[in-house]
């Protein structure tokens, strides 16, 4: 394995002979010595060197975004052999996604704005790329308009098609704004129409054999949904299914398609939480529970290459899980799980025949590596480690803490210690999540570990209206914003306080989109519980967010749902309360952002600073909500560090 992370044929040989083997592995590079101070910034600011791998269909190649010289290229990797790794540049476009069609040709998902007629528009393009790299081949270059990559279905016969969902045009009047279907062979790009566009039908899914079967058509501004419904190519469509978000209705859309008749698989929340049910298609009523996760949502589904049968299903509870319903699977993933105990083992990609694997194996204090395995002979083989700096390292230690809210509501909250310190009365950050429908686990997170090298401990409380905990759970958060929902934060900071391990008197609140929100809120109402906030790509204006949102086709069910976070909007909007802001507060925020614009931040500042108040504005000329950039990332927690070191030291 070369320093990079690749199989070389020299270094194949070498690697781990099997799982027993691999055990010993997990935890071979040393730790940070505390007598030598923390680790610096830059090893929790790198970019995962893997990110999204997947196996080829003949599991001998893995495709994944990588992270070199500051740099994010798309690299397909030979695991077995010496063949030099395909980079593949993207220039100043978006990677945004990848997906193998054979084991010659991938498809690539790119994005990049684009102005036009005075509007910025985020245009999305599928591009065929061969394995050497030696060809491209842009799909519908001379047809596509704004959005042109929802891939629908890949073919499983080895042929390098794919059926591709596309918009022809941009004005709202024309048809060819609403999506055509295109069966396109992405090694030449010649292509033929297969579902011509309807006016309001959105969206197209497809079943294993590529049949276009259920169309979703919007109209009234998005709010009124309906499910048109085909048993086979050349068939009519027919409206099966309608609802009206206003009444809390949705559509139950097929998640998987079952080889019988009118059969198909569905996720709906019937006993309270998500789970998978099978679902007649011609009457469109559920059938028998097929598999769900106790007391949690599952979060997807796991299918075979076919796209025909259910495998297994996501979930989280402390952690990231796949429950596996193929027997075959579950014994590898269980032979797994016995070798590593305490490394949480993830599938993440497997080949056709499901016999070669790629794991992610790691845990809330390392961000760990990927692993190959064949179920040949069972060996664990080190592809890549996420993270160079850091290596297979423990660094600080995580786990989950559950409390009440001051309602009685039971919560959850995920706890970072400073290693090497014992708990006890320590400087605490509260990180509450972004979303707000979103949640934290015990996965590696570089905003808490980097803050817990310095000494904080850091708690991200899974307040009310968090994903993954259930129905009656997510409805406790509607209309809650800086209510309850912050409540449930300022408990997390009661309860560490309760516990020992946090002295209250040294608090700091530290969060991202609805988590800079919430830090924002924390500043101007709960001063009295923070010395400081830090808000990233923060929501200071709701009113104006919806102004923003508008903007968007059928914005009409989001802009419904953010109307209902609050019973007065503006007066849960901190923008509107400068003078009541009494803690020092830190606003970064990225001027490509484009889904909280920096609008927002800017004008926070601009309130504070014209009310006499203690704020430090930081605007990112190249960042995006996500800090998607090495430079971004090493920014914003050089900025919180001394920020927090200045007005809540360690």
């Amino acid at each position: 394995m070369d320093r990079r992370g690749f199989v070389t044929g020299a270094a194949a040989a070498a690697l781990v002979s099997g799982v027993a083997r691999a055990r010993g592995m997990a935890g071979a590079t040393a730790a940070a010595d505390p007598a030598k101070g923390p680790r610096p910034l830059e090893d929790f600011a790198a970019l995962p060197f893997m990110d999204g791998p997947q196996l080829s269909p003949d599991g001998s190649m893995v495709a994944a975004r990588i992270a070199t010289q500051g740099r994010q290229l798309l690299a397909i990797m030979h695991l077995f052999g010496g063949a030099k790794p395909t980079l593949i540049g993207t220039g100043e476009t978006d990677l945004n996604w990848w997906r193998w069609v054979n084991n010659e040709w991938l498809i690539v998902g790119i994005g990049a704005v684009d102005r036009l007629l005075d509007v910025d528009f985020y245009v999305r393009r599928t591009i065929g790329v061969s394995v050497t790299g030696a060809k491209a081949v842009q799909i519908a270059k001379d047809e596509a308009a704004q959005v042109a990559d929802d891939v629908l279905w890949v073919a499983s016969d080895g042929t390098p098609r794919i059926r591709l969902a596309l918009q022809k045009s941009i004005y709202a009047d024309d048809v060819a704004f609403w999506p055509e279907v295109i069966e396109v062979d992405v090694s030449t790009g010649k292509s033929r129409s297969v579902v011509k566009p309807q006016q309001g039908v959105e969206s197209w899914y497809a079943d294993g054999t590529g049949t276009i079967r259920v169309g979703i058509g919007t109209y009234n501004e998005g709010r009124n949904t309906q499910l048109l419904y085909r048993e086979r190519d050349g068939a009519s469509f027919h409206m099966l299914d309608h609802a009206n978000s206003r009444k809390n209705q949705r559509l139950m859309v097929p998640s998987l398609f079952l080889p019988e008749k009118g059969q198909a698989l569905v996720v709906d929340d019937r006993d309270g939480f998500d789970a998978v049910y099978k679902l007649d298609l011609g009457t469109m009523s559920l059938g028998e529970k097929v598999a769900g996760a106790d007391g949690y949502d599952i979060d997807g589904i796991a299918a075979d290459a076919a796209q025909t049968r259910l495998l297994g299903i996501r979930y989280t509870d402390t952690a990231s899980r796949v429950r596996w319903l193929d027997p075959e699977l579950a014994k590898v993933q269980d032979a797994v799980d016995k070798a590593l105990p305490g490394r949480a083992a993830r599938l993440v990609s497997m080949d056709a025949k499901r016999e070669r694997f790629l794991f992610h194996v790691g845990a809330g204090d390392r961000p760990g590596a990927y692993y190959f395995m064949s179920a040949s002979d069972g060996r664990l083989q080190r592809v890549a480690i996420v993270n160079e700096r850091i290596g297979m390292a423990a660094v600080n230690p995580v786990r989950t803490i559950r409390y009440k809210a001051r309602d009685g509501l039971e919560l959850s909250a995920i706890l970072t210690l400073p290693a090497g310190r014992e708990a006890k009365a320590l400087p605490v950050v509260v990180m509450p999540h972004g979303g707000p429908f979103a949640r934290d686990d015990e996965s590696w997170d570089h905003w808490a570990q980097a803050l817990a090298e310095r000494g904080y401990v850091v708690v991200q409380p899974n307040f009310r209206g968090s994903s993954g905990f259930g129905t009656a759970f997510a409805k406790k958060g509607a209309g809650q914003w800086g209510l309850a929902m912050q409540d449930d934060v300022n408990d997390a900071l009661s309860e560490v306080a309760r516990l020992g391990i946090a002295d209250p008197k040294r608090a700091a609140i530290v969060g991202g989109s609805y988590g800079g929100y919430a830090a924002l809120r924390a500043a101007q109402r709960d001063g009295a519980l923070y010395r400081c906030a830090v808000s990233f790509a923060g929501v200071a204006d709701i009113p104006g967010l919806l102004k923003f949102d508008a903007r968007f086709l059928n914005s009409g069910r989001g802009t419904d749902w953010l109307k209902g976070q609050a019973p007065d909007l503006r007066g849960v909007s901190p923008l509107n309360f400068a003078e009541q802001f009494s803690i020092p507060v830190l606003l970064v925020h990225g001027k490509a952002d484009r889904r909280v614009p920096v609008k927002q931040s800017r004008q926070m500042a601009d309130r504070l600073q014209k009310a006499g108040k203690s704020v430090r504005y930081v605007e990112q000329p190249e960042g995006d909500h996500h800090l998607s950039r090495y430079e971004d990332r090493l920014q914003f927690l050089q900025e919180t560090e001394a920020f927090l070191k200045q007005h809540n030291p360690a």
